[in-house]
Order: C-alpha cells, then structure tokens, then sequence
C-alpha cells in the first residue's frame, strides 16, 4: 500500500479515491493519506445498493475525512416510485452526516441514461450526481451529440468527475491520446469544463476529477494473449496533464498553477482512482 501511495504522489496527483481498506488496514490508509498529504474520495456502494447498507457505508466513510463520497446508488431495473425513497432517504443521511454524495451515473445503477438522471434530479432538487458520462456514450451509443439539454441539468449538478473517457461502442477509449479518439476525448473535456464553469459560478471551494482508466476488463487486450493495446497509468498521467492544462487555459482561471502549492481560494483536484490492482489503496 505504501508503495502505491508514493507512486501516487509523486506522479503529481492531489489525492486518491477508493474503496474504504479492510479494518485491519485501516489505521495504515489513514497514515498515508496523511503522510502525502492526499485528500481521500470514499467510493461506496458495491455490496447490494439499499439504503441500509447506503447508510452504513457513509456512517463508515465519514470516520475517513473524506471530501466526498462517490456512491453506486440503487438499481436500474428498480421502479421510479422506489427511486425517489431510496434518494429522499439517501440525502436525509447526507445531511446528518454533513459529507457531500455524489451518486455516479453508472450503468446497471439509478442514474444509468441521461432521461433517468433527469426526470430524479428534476424532482429532487437536493440530490448531486458524479458526472462519469462515459457509461451514458454506451447506453446512447453516441458522443450525446441529441441530449445537450439533459447534460446541462447534469452538468449543473455534478460535484465530482470521474475521467474516462468512453465513445459510442464502449465505456473507454484504447487510449485517449490516439488521434482517432480525439473527437471523443475533446466531447469529455467539454462536459468536464460544463461542470467546472457551474462550480465556479457557484463559489465552490473545491473542484475534483478522479482519472479513472480502469485496467482489463475496461482496457481493451489483444486477442487470445490478453495483452493491453495501451498502458492505462501513462495514459492516465496523459489525461491528467491534458485537463490541467486545458483549465489553466481558461480564462480567469489560476487553478492549475496554484493547486499544486496549495495556495488558491479553489481546489483543483485531480485524484487517481484505484482501480483494480495499479493503482492506489
């Protein structure tokens, strides 16, 4: 774990989400975070999606001081009347525990398509998504080139990014700084700036993207020798710096300059998410 850690950081990440560790090695993830002065999103939500293990999993998070939670929330096959009191009830627990939810729209989950997250975040103005748009390129089988109105809504109410960049036929591209995936590589840093700009308007303190390349079964493998046709931690590294660089260029924007001192009334964070066994704890 500590070797991951140090990768981690050195590699210029500000923080990394994950998995909560098991208990016994909860004391060590604590003293890592610390030691690299890593801030921690808690991913939940990957034992059942009910709101009683929702309400366990968040009451557990929060003994990490994380800056959020990711949650995988609910079913998609779930009816709208079960929806709306499984997120009524989830942000009741948001509240009390005083740690902002993002609940990602991810496939086989609630918030699945573009219309499902619509027709919930219409109708509970409370609820907060994590924007991984690459699973909604699949469901649609498109760069969403017909649902700009339903991401606005989404895009307004993101409070964290997951940064995979997906396209028509799958959740992630061989590898993004190919120039055949520019179109879509280009579609994701303009939803990702979407969100930005809206957490900006909003004086937000904090803006966080965690870099989520996943390895095999996401990473595409050449046939019968599983081989990945790309490496996903440099790739990873590729995107980072990318979108970096494309805040740093907007204008009035002094993020990038200044998050990596620390000295900036925003944040700008950009966490590495652990996925499988590369990367983090």
């Amino acid at each position: 774990m500590s070797e991951r850690f140090e990768r981690i950081a050195a590699a210029g990440y500000d923080g990394v989400e994950a998995r909560m560790p098991a208990p016994e090695d909860e004391a060590e993830f604590k003293r890592l975070l610390k030691q690299y002065g890593m801030v921690y999103v808690a991913q939940i939500g990957r034992d059942g999606g009910t709101i009683d293990s929702f309400t366990r999993n968040v009451e557990r998070a929060a003994g990490f001081e994380p800056m959020l939670i990711n949650s995988h929330s609910f079913r998609h096959d779930a009816n709208y009347e079960e929806q709306l009191d499984y997120f009524h009830k989830a942000i009741e627990v948001e509240k009390r525990i005083g740690i902002k939810v993002g609940h990602e729209t991810h496939r086989g989950r609630a918030m699945y398509t573009p219309w499902s997250t619509e027709r919930l975040l219409k109708d509970i103005p409370e609820l907060h998504i994590t924007a991984d748009f690459s699973h909604w390129c699949v469901v649609c089988e498109s760069l969403l080139e017909d649902q700009a109105h339903r991401l606005q809504l989404s895009c307004e109410r993101a409070i964290h990014i997951h940064g995979r960049v997906g396209y028509a036929e799958g959740p992630q591209v061989a590898c993004p700084a190919a120039p055949e995936f520019q179109a879509a590589v280009e579609a994701h840093f303009q939803w990702w700036e979407q969100i930005y700009n809206h957490k900006r308007q909003r004086g937000d303190s904090a803006f966080t993207v965690s870099i989520e390349l996943g390895q095999t079964p996401y990473q595409q493998t050449l046939p019968y020798t599983l081989q990945p046709v790309s490496d996903t931690w440099s790739d990873s590294l590729w995107l980072a710096n990318q979108f970096r660089a494309r805040l740093a260029s907007l204008s009035n924007s002094r993020l990038s300059s200044c998050c990596l001192s620390g000295m900036m009334c925003q944040k700008h964070c950009l966490t590495y998410k652990s996925k499988g066994k590369e990367a983090g704890a």
